[in-house]
């Protein structure tokens, strides 16, 4: 969290209400989630039970440290959940470091680019199978109709499910789109078409892709443009806390800003510094 938040972002809805950039973000939270179609409003049934909701806000930073965008997300209280009634199956496939690490290895003894791209509302694509109900949210309650609520279609950040949901919703994307998983990395997906060809590492909604031909690239992008809301990040330059460099001489990995915001977060801007980790000859 200490990569994304700034000790000015909100902590909850009467906070943010006050502030115009934040009513945005939430308005324009609201309307993927519309246009997505993932709720309807009903009367709760007599034997269901809702789950709560509530807004998160994170001011999301570059590389630089400063603002990139003001990010808003209406979150699911999935802790009130139970198991075999609002959910079932939970787990979800991410990328491990040491492929996506493989994939830029290759890419750079190739001489190939690496884009990334990022999905808006990922979890808001994952389909739901059981039956969930959530509280209208706060500042968009529906006048005359607040004793409404509303069913999900489809999944809600902080739901059990959702992170499942939403990694089954993209892989069946890519098996359409004539993919092949890899086997050693079920989130590594691999596109051949002659002596063209494109791979993609999927973490949660953060996606890189590289290829040996832009055009087929190119069309990947448009595609997953027309499937779901992306948001077209171009070359990779920041992935997962890391610092990408990108030049012909090659890629270059480091965590720079990560490790100035640890040491500020800790308040050691101010000391001494050392060539050695841990004092040499010291006994633990």
């Amino acid at each position: 969290m200490v990569l994304f938040m700034s000790n000015d972002d909100p902590l909850n809805y009467d906070e943010a209400v006050h502030d115009e950039k934040w009513i945005k973000a939430m308005k324009n939270e609201m309307n993927v989630i519309e246009k997505n179609n993932t709720w309807e409003l009903v009367t709760l049934p007599a034997h269901a039970k809702k789950v709560g909701v509530k807004w998160i806000y994170k001011s999301k930073l570059n590389k630089e440290g400063k603002v990139d965008k003001y990010k808003v997300r209406l979150v699911a209280k999935g802790y009130t959940q139970t198991k075999g009634i609002n959910y079932n199956e939970v787990f979800a496939l991410v990328a491990r470091w040491d492929i996506v690490r493989i994939v830029l290895a290759v890419a750079a003894q190739e001489g190939w680019n690496v884009y990334q791209l990022d999905v808006k509302g990922a979890f808001l694509y994952g389909e739901l199978k059981e039956e969930v109900y959530v509280n209208q949210p706060k500042g968009f309650i529906k006048h005359g109709e607040e004793d409404k609520v509303y069913k999900l279609n489809k999944a809600l950040y902080g739901l059990k499910q959702a992170p499942r949901t939403w990694f089954s919703r993209i892989e069946s994307y890519f098996q359409k789109e004539g993919f092949t998983k890899s086997r050693h990395d079920y989130t590594l997906f691999v596109k051949k078409k002659e002596e063209k060809m494109i791979m993609v590492c999927v973490y949660f909604d953060d996606l890189i892709y590289v290829g040996n031909d832009e055009e087929m690239c190119s069309k990947f992008k448009k595609s997953m443009k027309e499937e779901f809301e992306m948001t077209d990040l171009g070359m990779m330059r920041y992935f997962l806390g890391v610092e990408v460099s990108q030049n012909a001489n090659g890629i270059y990995l480091c965590q720079k800003k990560y490790a100035r915001d640890v040491m500020e977060r800790f308040k050691m801007m101010s000391c001494n510094s050392v060539k050695n980790p841990i004092v040499p000859g010291i006994v633990l």
